[in-house]
């Protein structure tokens, strides 16, 4: 389906992704994965800033506000806590964690893993979306979600680069 893959290799989107367990044989399901010049606990502390804003299209998602591009040393997120902010405004939930490792959240009826694969001095950071209702919106859903995944993924790699 066009937009349903960006940087994943056939092998990753194999791989079972902790939102697997929250629904599994979706529907409608996407990839996204970028290659990150750091190691996991480098990339990590990142990831779980997410709580704080979107990383993505600030215009857009974050209302203009600007997400924050110094880390803040948040303590590892916990099930149940808010999985993002819209203009300071918690949003969705966490419903799976293991620190370093990854972060499974819902979201608008979305589940979504962001995962921390150790390449020695480099780090994969996949995520995968799944969704239960999406066989007629995943087309769109695709489309619309790649170009705000994708800009979320630079951006978190940007900053666990240090650039």
């Amino acid at each position: 389906m066009i937009g349903d893959r960006w940087g994943v290799t056939d092998a990753e989107m194999r791989l079972h992704y902790p939102c697997d367990d929250f629904v599994p044989d979706p529907p409608w399901q996407a990839w996204r994965g970028v290659t990150v010049d750091a190691t996991p606990d480098a990339v990590w502390p990142w990831i779980a800033q997410i709580r704080l804003a979107p990383y993505s299209y600030d215009w857009i998602d974050n209302f203009g506000r600007r997400s924050p591009r110094e880390l803040q040393g948040l303590p590892d997120p916990k099930v149940g806590d808010p999985f993002t902010a819209t203009a300071g405004r918690p949003i969705g939930a966490v419903v799976s964690v293991e620190p370093g490792v990854h972060l499974t959240a819902k979201l608008a009826g979305v589940h979504m893993s962001y995962v921390l694969v150790d390449a020695g001095q480099t780090t994969r950071l996949l995520l995968k979306i799944a969704a239960r209702n999406g066989r007629a919106l995943g087309p769109l859903i695709a489309v619309g979600d790649l170009p705000m995944a994708r800009r979320q993924l630079l951006t978190l790699r940007a900053l666990a680069e240090g650039q």
